[in-house]
Formats: C-alpha cells, structure tokens, sequence
C-alpha cells in the first residue's frame, strides 16, 4: 500500500499567486500584499515547488501564465473561493458576511450609485472588505479576479451569470436653449440635421443610437461636432446647449424635473437596465449572495 502523502498548497501562497497574475507583476502584487517583492518571489517558488512543477514564464517586460499555471489559477479561485465560504458559514456569513468582495462597474454609473451603495454595503456588514474599481472599457471579469460587475445595458455576456437589478432606460433631451436655437425634433429622421452630442462608451457602436417606439427597435446614425467617450463630460455640454444628448433617466430626471433640460421624442427610449453579472451562483457565495441582494434593494429604493 502506497502510504506517500502529497503535501498541499497553502491557501496563503495561493493567494499570492492570484494577485501576481491579477497585476502581472510581483512587484505590483508585493506592494498591493504589503509585501516584499523578494517574499512574493519565494512564496511562488515555494508553490511551484509543493506542486511540482512551473506555473509563470518570467522575462523582464511581462509576467505569462503555463499551461498547469492556468489550471492553477482556475482551481485556486475555486478553492480560496470555497474556502471563504466555508469560514464564512461556520460564522454565520448570510447574517454577517466577511472577506473581500472585489467589485467592478463603468466610470459615471460607478462613481455616481454603486459607490455610494457599496459605501452603506460596508457599513451594514463591516467584516466585508470591498474594493471597488471603475472602467469604461469591456472588462472579463473571470481573467481579471473580480467577483461582480455592476453593468448598464442588456448585453450580458452569455457564459456568465446574471440577475437585473434595477429597471432604466437612456433617453433623448436638450436645452430650452438649444431647442429654441435649432427646433425641437419631430421624427428620429430629424435628428440628422442637429447637433448630437455622441458617447463612445465600451463597445457599443459609435455614431448609431439603438431605440425603441412604437413597438420596434430602431437605428439611427448621428454626429455633431462634439463627442467623448466620457458621459459626464456629454451632459456638461448638453447642459451648456451644445446638443441632443441620449442618457441615463437616472442622471437626468433632476434636470428634466427643473427644466434645465427637456425630454424630446417622448416616444422613444434606450434600454439601459441595471444587471449584476457574476462568475459562481449565488448560491455557492455568501458575501456574494448578501452583496447583490443589497445592492438589489438599495437600487429599487433609489427609484421608486
């Protein structure tokens, strides 16, 4: 009978691994784990060693992953993962959730409600340690370590999981200024002759506005003389009467209720609902389960 017993990974070291790979770098993962970069290098090469076998290829521009790193890297998210759990059920984590939740969603959306909200998510479950990171790019948020993205629009990746969050929609509005200048439009053709102040956001399409009225969808191509690909900085020039501007019903309802701007095509809209998107059901996830269901309530409570 074969008695060897192989020796196991610390979790420790395997968390070390993950921030090495998440900031390509053992400088940056050193600094980020308060760290030596000399104390992270050992701890890789201790793990590399428990497993027999290479997990990085290094050369002085970048840090890549082998092939037994990337099956590494898949099973110790699932283990650290487990792991988090299991301290976590054994504390009573759906009453009291502890562990880092890493968090990511757009520039304006997360600056402006999931901030503030996972502000008040800290301070009802303060063993929750939350970090929260804003893009206006597509993010993969499996290869990029984060637990939960907070994501404007409806379209979801098809190999995550997804649950709406809040209902929204975009809709076209301008100045009493503007519209006083250069006509209030009657048709979506219209558009073609006025100023559209156009938002280069992620990857959705640049120049062609996707709407909905009277039962369809449809496309219309605009331009103007101003564009960004920041939607703060689009409201700031649809405020100075720049042009039309398709945003946010959240952002704009306050100025649409003090006429600072004013709604036209009443009849048209853009889906902009609310999605939380995770990589592991919520049922394998306490502080992901308590995460979302807040964050669920504290969003609806914002708009009704």
């Amino acid at each position: 009978m074969n008695t060897h017993r192989v020796e196991s990974p610390l979790p420790e070291d395997l968390r070390v691994f993950l921030t090495v790979i998440r900031k390509s770098s053992f400088a940056g993962a050193a600094d980020e784990l308060g760290l030596s970069p000399a104390y992270v290098s050992k701890r890789i090469r201790v793990l590399e060693d428990t497993l027999r076998t290479r997990l990085l290829h290094r050369t002085t521009r970048r840090i890549a992953l082998t092939e037994a790193g990337e099956k590494t890297q898949r099973w110790a998210i699932r283990i650290l993962d487990n792991l988090d759990d299991f301290v976590g059920e054994l504390t009573e984590a759906r009453k009291a959730p502890r562990g880092m939740l890493h968090i990511c969603s757009s520039f304006g959306f997360g600056r402006n409600h999931v901030a503030p909200a996972v502000a008040e998510l800290s301070s009802t479950y303060p063993d929750l340690e939350v970090r929260l990171d804003v893009f206006d790019r597509v993010v993969d948020i499996i290869a990029e370590g984060f637990d939960l993205e907070i994501r404007v629009g409806d379209d979801i990746p098809g190999q995550h999981i997804s649950r709406k969050l809040v209902s929204n929609e975009r809709v076209l509005c301008a100045t009493p200024e503007y519209l006083a200048r250069r006509g209030t439009p009657k048709t979506l053709k219209d558009l073609a002759n006025h100023d559209c102040l156009v938002l280069k956001e992620r990857n959705n399409p640049f120049g062609v506005w996707h709407l909905k009225g009277d039962g369809r969808e449809e496309s219309v191509r605009v331009s103007g003389p101003l564009s960004s690909n920041n939607g703060e900085i689009v409201l700031q020039w649809a405020l100075s009467g720049r042009g039309i501007l398709l945003r946010s019903l959240w952002d704009v309802r306050p100025l649409l209720e003090s006429g600072e701007l004013v709604q036209v095509l009443h009849d048209y809209s853009q889906s902009a609902n609310v999605w939380a998107v995770y990589p592991t059901r919520l049922s394998d996830s306490a502080k992901l389960r308590v995460c979302v269901e807040f964050l669920e309530g504290y969003l609806k409570h914002l708009v009704n």
